[in-house]
């Protein structure tokens, strides 16, 4: 499961250090692509193609479902982090989510999502009353 929050930084070339935490359940390949309020996301290899076969079963007919997956693969980048742990972020990608410097890292179950830092800080500050009064509507009791 991957959780927790980190704020490692990018260096001149694109580059992050991705937490240590998380290199295992990544080393055997990740896709990053455009994940939803402009972040990016970071699938683990596995993760993503369940995502595909889902793709692939979703009819093409539905506006949505090619609006959808348009975006997402359009955006996608295969890639491996290097011997130090580093993610190389192409720069469309970087564009997209307007990451500079400091960025947040955050874990959400069986991905992570790649945040500006000051658009994470404004876009938790804004659901935070949202959190509080969600929690049994989200995950509803059996």
């Amino acid at each position: 499961m991957l959780m927790g929050t980190y704020t490692p930084r990018l260096d001149d070339k694109g580059r992050l250090f991705l937490p240590a935490k998380f290199r295992d359940q990544l080393s055997e390949g990740l896709v990053v692509t455009r994940g939803q309020e402009r972040c990016l996301t970071v699938w683990p290899r596995p993760a993503f193609e369940q995502l595909a076969q889902q793709a692939q079963q979703a009819p093409v007919t539905d506006r949505a479902v090619r609006d959808y997956t348009r975006l997402l693969f359009a955006g996608a980048s295969d890639d491996q982090p290097d011997k130090q742990g580093r993610l190389s972020i192409p720069p469309m990608l970087r564009e997209y989510a307007s990451l500079t410097r400091d960025v947040i890292v955050i874990g959400v179950v069986n991905r992570l999502e790649i945040w500006d830092a000051a658009r994470w800080q404004e876009y938790s500050d804004a659901r935070e009353q949202a959190f509080s009064d969600l929690g049994e509507e989200v995950f509803p009791r059996d």
